[in-house]
């Protein structure tokens, strides 16, 4: 019986293991897939993380090694190489390596820090041949600073998050061509500063409403066809453009990996792909927490680390046997706020809610009512659903049960 299992030895896992030290936990043990500790951060050789935990910038390998080298002072024990096969509802976990073979491990809290996948090329059903040059931006990502290797000497991107923006840039740094990066939506999916820095700073068109309709080639790939869409997203006909490429890369959305979290009976939350959970990041099993990625996709790894770090307390509260659930609210959102996290509230305390939005808004603000009464509100110039948002709410303002409802609302 080990007191903490953290499954995924990313950011995520690690500032999770971290707090719970911090937080008295002694026992404790991260399962880690990969060779070695550091998630996604391996293959994130670029600059703009840390400027929030660290006061610095930093590439991302070395924001994970500030990481792994707190880990290894702290001598939080892990496993890398160790593929969690499942997780039962009484906590038990199915995992497997080449040392110690398949095995078991029961644990008193969990604490899930799985991250998340790419949506791949399958789900697209985009016409057109199957050659080679199509790629995952990540993957791509994984093959050029990891493995060294060149996909491709013209590209196209088809969408436009960070990892497809990021993307743009390291190819053409590489001697690459970027021909186009397009968009299905009428707005960007990424950061604004990465659109500046990535695209704008390397004068890489950016073409917003507009899709890849058709693939050609058949070893390789010899070029796309794109054209505009309507607002129901459809390909308009007439707007069809050809442009020679010999690399795809298809930045289409991340999803939450929770194969485990199903195979522990834990609620989902159906927009964010990941669980439903309270201020504490407990999912919908007493014991099993979750943070970063596989809970919803973040923007920054600073607010990953920051997250994480929550469900680490939490979980050592949860085995000192000292949780506190003195109120019951359950988070509701209009149309324009697709989700909330946390969706519950259990504990009459200072609460951070994160919310991303549907659309581009100006001169939004956005209030959340307990009935009629309006607790609070927050104002923005412009709101984007490539930038995660968040409020705050006091303590003092909390009630002790209901709904807590959050409505957009813009000005014209």
């Amino acid at each position: 019986m080990r007191d903490l299992v953290i499954i995924g030895g990313g950011p995520a896992g690690m500032a999770a293991a971290l707090a719970a030290r911090e937080a008295g936990v002694e026992d404790i043990l991260i399962l880690e897939r990969d060779q070695a500790l550091g998630g996604i951060l391996q293959q994130c050789v670029h600059n703009g993380f840390g400027l929030h935990t660290f006061g610095e910038e930093l590439t991302g390998p070395e924001y994970a090694w500030k990481y792994i080298d707190k880990v290894v002072e702290k001598e939080i024990e892990y496993k890398t190489e160790t593929m969690v096969l499942s997780i039962s509802p009484e906590k038990v976990i199915t995992a497997t390596n080449a040392t110690d073979g398949i095995f078991t491990v029961e644990a008193r809290a969990i604490i899930l820090a799985m991250g998340c996948r790419e949506r791949p090329r399958g789900a697209l059903a985009t016409p057109g041949t199957r050659p080679a040059g199509i790629f995952s931006a990540g993957t791509a990502q994984k093959l050029m600073n990891c493995a060294g290797y060149s996909v491709g000497r013209e590209a196209v991107i088809l969408g436009s998050g960070d990892i497809g923006l990021i993307m743009a840039r390291r190819m053409t740094l590489e001697g690459a061509k970027v021909k186009a990066v397009c968009e299905l939506m009428p707005y960007s999916g990424g950061l604004a500063r990465n659109i500046q820095q990535c695209l704008h700073d390397f004068s890489i068109p950016l073409k917003l409403s507009h899709t890849v309709t058709e693939i050609h080639g058949r070893e390789r790939l010899t070029g796309v066809t794109i054209a505009e869409v309507d607002a129901d997203r459809r390909p308009i006909p007439g707007t069809e453009e050809y442009i020679s490429c010999d690399t795809l890369l298809l930045s289409v959305g991340l999803i939450p990996e929770n194969e485990l979290s199903l195979c522990a009976g834990i609620a989902l939350d159906p927009v964010t792909g990941g669980a439903a959970v309270t201020a504490a990041r407990e999912t919908s099993v007493p014991g099993i927490f979750a943070c970063g990625n596989v809970l919803h996709v973040h923007d920054l790894v600073d607010y990953v680390s920051e997250e994480a770090a929550t469900a680490g307390k939490s979980a050592a509260t949860y085995l000192r046997g000292a949780q506190e659930k003195n109120v019951d609210l359950l988070l509701r959102t209009d149309g324009r706020i697709r989700y909330t996290v946390p969706q519950k509230i259990t504990e009459k305390a200072d609460t951070t809610v994160y919310f991303r939005v549907a659309a581009v808004y100006r001169n939004a603000s956005v209030s959340v009512y307990s009935g009629e009464k309006r607790l609070f509100t927050k104002k923005r110039a412009k709101m984007a659903p490539g930038e995660m948002e968040s409020i705050t709410l006091p303590a003092s303002v909390l009630p002790e049960n209901g709904e807590l409802r959050f409505i957009l609302e813009e000005e014209k």
